[in-house]
């Protein structure tokens, strides 16, 4: 069986989230941001490839100034005067829905790819550097990749492994399918577009039975960790954003470790079933218990996480990403109660993420839950 991608459906699906995202944002106002882009949709990776077109719209424009024959793009002088120009336009990013429309429309697109087929992303992504400049080229890109981001990040850097733009291809495919099981869940990444409009996997990838290929030889190729360089201008947009808008993909680039899930405590009452919450016998158990940590929760469920408790729900519940962790959230605050909250997690995370029911972090991330709604 093969896979072919209903292009028709991707076109409209694309077209109808940005004009959706345009018409929400540009209520009553006429411009938009750096900053705003940033946090436009609950989806960090199509906010990000938003600011990396806007990127690349800045470097044809730049290329295009330096081909007069005029002056001279060289001299160090007029590099520094041209680096300070950069660094304050970057700051000042202001866009009307007309031009934004089409940037969003691009970026869906590419989350769903990158989502969906990781390898065929960053190969193309590949086959827009330079010659002989990949690794500068990914390392220049790398701020921008959020999802799925570790099948291309190790090559950073690697500028004496394979000099010629197949062997990078070659080594993104291989080292796909040794850490594709580390991967966030398709569905929960393409999850996060919900909130503006829900998308059909079924309805965009479409089996059909293929005539049988004879197998490539394995390319073997070893995945190092590197260490992650900053890059100039653009990148400034990314250091600043909101903690909230980040994601940990950002912090190390390095092939992760295989999870390690806490330590189940002592169970209490048996307040799981199996491999499912119990609602029930969670709220009576949460309920005789007390002290000022019980203190119900008035506002928003995100904002009441500590730092240390972000920092763990992303790492332990959410396989990392903080963009799944945010719209988890924002999911729970949407549920209407306790019990439908626990039927939420049941559904969509206990199994799909691997949650211990009786581990303590869960119990953690239930436990702000009950306050959420007993408050």
């Amino acid at each position: 069986m093969t896979v072919q991608i209903n292009s028709n459906y991707l076109e409209n699906y694309s077209n109808e989230y940005a004009q959706l995202v345009c018409e929400r944002f540009f209520s009553g106002r006429q411009f938009i941001t750096g900053q705003d882009i940033i946090q436009l949709t609950s989806s960090t990776q199509v906010n990000f490839f938003i600011i990396k077109s806007l990127f690349e719209l800045w470097q044809e424009e730049l290329a295009m100034l330096k081909s007069s024959p005029y002056f001279d793009y060289r001299d160090i002088a007029v590099h520094e005067a041209l680096t300070q120009f950069m660094n304050v336009l970057s700051r000042r990013i202001k866009v009307e829905r007309a031009n934004l429309e089409p940037l969003v429309k691009v970026a869906v697109a590419q989350a769903i790819q990158v989502a969906t087929d990781p390898v065929t992303f960053y190969q193309n992504e590949i086959n827009k550097a330079p010659k002989g400049k990949i690794s500068e080229y990914l390392k220049e890109n790398k701020k921008y990749y959020k999802w799925h981001d570790k099948a291309v990040v190790f090559l950073i850097d690697k500028t004496g492994f394979g000099h010629d733009e197949s062997s990078y291809q070659r080594a993104v495919a291989a080292n796909y399918q040794v850490m594709k099981d580390s991967f966030e869940s398709v569905n929960l990444l393409l999850a996060t577009l919900g909130d503006v409009k829900a998308f059909d996997v079924d309805q965009y990838l479409v089996a059909e039975v293929a005539a049988p290929q004879e197998a490539a030889p394995k390319e073997e190729v070893v995945a190092e960790p590197i260490l992650e360089r900053e890059s100039n201008f653009f990148e400034k947009i990314a250091a600043e954003a909101p903690a909230k808008a980040s994601s940990s993909s950002e912090a190390k680039p390095e092939i992760p470790e295989p999870v390690v899930k806490a330590v189940s405590p002592p169970k209490i009452d048996a307040p799981s079933n199996g491999t499912q919450l119990n609602a029930s016998k969670l709220k009576s158990h949460f309920a005789s218990e007390s002290y000022r940590g019980m203190a119900g929760i008035k506002g928003e469920l995100s904002e009441s996480l500590a730092l240390n408790q972000r920092f763990m729900f992303t790492k332990e519940l959410f396989d990392g990403n903080a963009d799944l962790l945010r719209h988890g959230l924002k999911a729970i605050e949407e549920a209407g109660s306790f019990e439908s909250a626990v039927d939420l997690i049941n559904t969509r995370y206990m199994s799909e993420l691997g949650w211990d029911p009786d581990s303590d972090v869960v119990r953690e991330f239930v436990q702000l839950i009950y306050r959420k709604y007993t408050s």
